[in-house]
Formats: C-alpha cells, sequence, structure tokens
C-alpha cells in the first residue's frame, strides 16, 4: 500500500505507543480501549506493508520501520498544528466596517489615536469616524456605536446600551492673571460676581444670559447649583479654553482636555473641593440582539486604553489650590 495513505490519525497512534510503551498506555492516551489500539495499528501495518512495533506479551519495541515513521509523524504533527493556527488566526481577522461618533475635542484629542492604534493592529478594518457635538440617532443612522461625554437622555436609554468607559471629572479653572486681577473666588456663590466663560455644547443652542452651573463637593457629595454669567460664549470648548488662557475668565472644563494646562502652571484651579457631575466618557450604542465581534473587541481596546485615565495630573504629594481633589 502507498504511504501516502496515511493519515494524521495514524500518526498520532504510531507516537503514542512509541511515547508509552505500551498498547494499554497508547489506548490510555487516546482514550479508547486497548483492543481498538490492537486493532487500529495492525490496519495501519497492513496496509503499509511493514512491521512498526515488535510486540510480545512481556515486551514492546520499535523496528526501524516503526522509528522512521515516528521521526516523520513529529514534525507533521508539528506541521499540521501549525498551519490550523495560521488559518485560526486567518478566521478571526477583524472584518468589515465600523462607525463611530464622539464629540469633537475628545474625540480629536484621545479617541482618534486609539482608534488609529486598533485598525493598525486589524489591517483589513475599517473605522469611520463622525465628530459632532449632536449625538446621532445612532441606530436610524446606522452607527455602532458613540463615546459620549454626557449621560443619555432618559427617553432614549430603553433603546440604547451603555457602559462608563473611564472617569473623568469637570473642574474650575483660570489663568493666574485672571486671579491676579479679580482675585480668587471662595465659595461658590462667590461665582456669580465673576466673568464665566459658558460652553454652549451638545447642540445647546439657549442664548440665555444666565447659564446655571451645578457642582458637586468632592469629599461629602453636596451639591451646589450657581447662575453664572459673563461676556464670552462660545459652542467651542477650545475656543473657551482659549480665552480662559488669556485671562478672559473662569471656564468649567474636562480634566482630560486641560490637564497639561493644569500641570503646567498656564491654568490654576478654582474651587478645587467641587467638581461637576456626570461628566464621565460613556460607550453609546443602538441595542441589538448580537454585537460584532469587532465592535466588542474595539470596546476593550478602549475601555483598556481609558482605564487609567491617562489625562489625570501626576500626583506629586504637594498640596495647595491648584492640586486639591
Amino acid at each position: 500500500m502507498n504511504p501516502s495513505s496515511l493519515e494524521r490519525s495514524d500518526l498520532e497512534l504510531v507516537l503514542a505507543i512509541r511515547d508509552q510503551g505500551s498498547l494499554a498506555g497508547a489506548a490510555a492516551t487516546l482514550d479508547v480501549v486497548p483492543s481498538v489500539i490492537t486493532k487500529r495499528l495492525g490496519a495501519l501495518e497492513g496496509r503499509l506493508g511493514q512491521r512498526l512495533f515488535d510486540r510480545t506479551t512481556r515486551r514492546l519495541s520499535v523496528t526501524a520501520e516503526g522509528e522512521a515513521v515516528c521521526l516523520h509523524a513529529r514534525a507533521l504533527l508539528e506541521g499540521f498544528a501549525a498551519l490550523e493556527s495560521e488559518l485560526g488566526e486567518r478566521q478571526n481577522e477583524l472584518v468589515g466596517t465600523i462607525r463611530l461618533a464622539a464629540t469633537f475635542g475628545f474625540g480629536r484629542r484621545w479617541l482618534g489615536p486609539a482608534l488609529a492604534a486598533f485598525q493598525a493592529r486589524h489591517p483589513a478594518l475599517q473605522i469611520e469616524l463622525l465628530l459632532t457635538e449632536q449625538l446621532p440617532d445612532l441606530g436610524a443612522e446606522g452607527y455602532d456605536g458613540a463615546l459620549w461625554l454626557w449621560a443619555v437622555q432618559q427617553h432614549r436609554a430603553a433603546d440604547w446600551v451603555t457602559r462608563r468607559i473611564a472617569r473623568n471629572q469637570r473642574v474650575l479653572a483660570a489663568a493666574p492673571s485672571y486671579i491676579a486681577q479679580h482675585g480668587m473666588p471662595a465659595t461658590v456663590d462667590a461665582l456669580t460676581s465673576h466673568a464665566c466663560l459658558v460652553a454652549r455644547e451638545n447642540g445647546e443652542v439657549n442664548q440665555r444670559q444666565f447659564v446655571l452651573w451645578t457642582l458637586r463637593h468632592v469629599r461629602d457629595g453636596s451639591t451646589a447649583r450657581v447662575r453664572v454669567q459673563g461676556p464670552l460664549a462660545s459652542n467651542s470648548g477650545e475656543m473657551v479654553r482659549d480665552w480662559c488662557m488669556a485671562g478672559h475668565g473662569v471656564m468649567l472644563r474636562s480634566l482630560w482636555d486641560i490637564a497639561p494646562q493644569l500641570a503646567s502652571g498656564e491654568l490654576v484651579r478654582v474651587l478645587p473641593r467641587y467638581t461637576m457631575p456626570d461628566a464621565d466618557i460613556h460607550w453609546v450604542a443602538p441595542w441589538r440582539p448580537k454585537t460584532p465581534r469587532r465592535v466588542r473587541l474595539l470596546l476593550d481596546h478602549l475601555a483598556e486604553q481609558f482605564r487609567g485615565e491617562p489625562w489625570k495630573p501626576a500626583k506629586t504629594g504637594k498640596t495647595g489650590t491648584t492640586g486639591a481633589r
């Protein structure tokens, strides 16, 4: 019989007998009864026209022909395993398109680089990112999800799946030049007498003179509300940040946006024991019976990227108004 009729199971059989030194040992390794091993070995030797093992009631030894088969069997089985592994990786390669939405500032500064890194690991994947300040109707417009900085409106919550990706604080800040000229507010109510810079985000078009800021004490959790006003307001958070750095007033901004300026001293914390609640970063997605694997893996990637809140200022061990939490 032509040796090309050898099958993978035959190679595994020969190696198990040789490695275990007995038919009974091979039977235990392959999880069959000994009589099956005896029949399979006899059939194999018959097909090959070669005796692979000399066996008596007391001992079993490998023939020269059996050693030759074992020598090649090991390499062939390793080749099978390598091929299966490669095919498995190809089968698991991420393909298709992921459509996402995010706010302009966070999307450009933090999400964009994270998406590029993920796509580089999965080159067959396409990622489309829409930067917007108005959360789209994700399901109706064909989006897989959004990275968003505001809580989902209650009337939509039942149709969407949400997951917090990272914690984030919105803090009060001002330029040292502004503080030098106007003084540091000592209480929340004192903000009413200061120029407050307002970012009208998330599609807000209301041009009311007064804006309500809700602040939470970081230690006792109490909240305080204050109506603030000022001569400058914009729908661009970056513009508000630039005005603040130029000394035009006090602003309320996310740490992910201004942590470098706080660390360098270009900005200082105002009322550092207060932050704005509900500023965490959320994954928002339309509900579906089964989330595509590419989206699940991307979500895990983003959670890992932002779990450590890379925008948080490093702890220096110093205390003061700029670093109190």
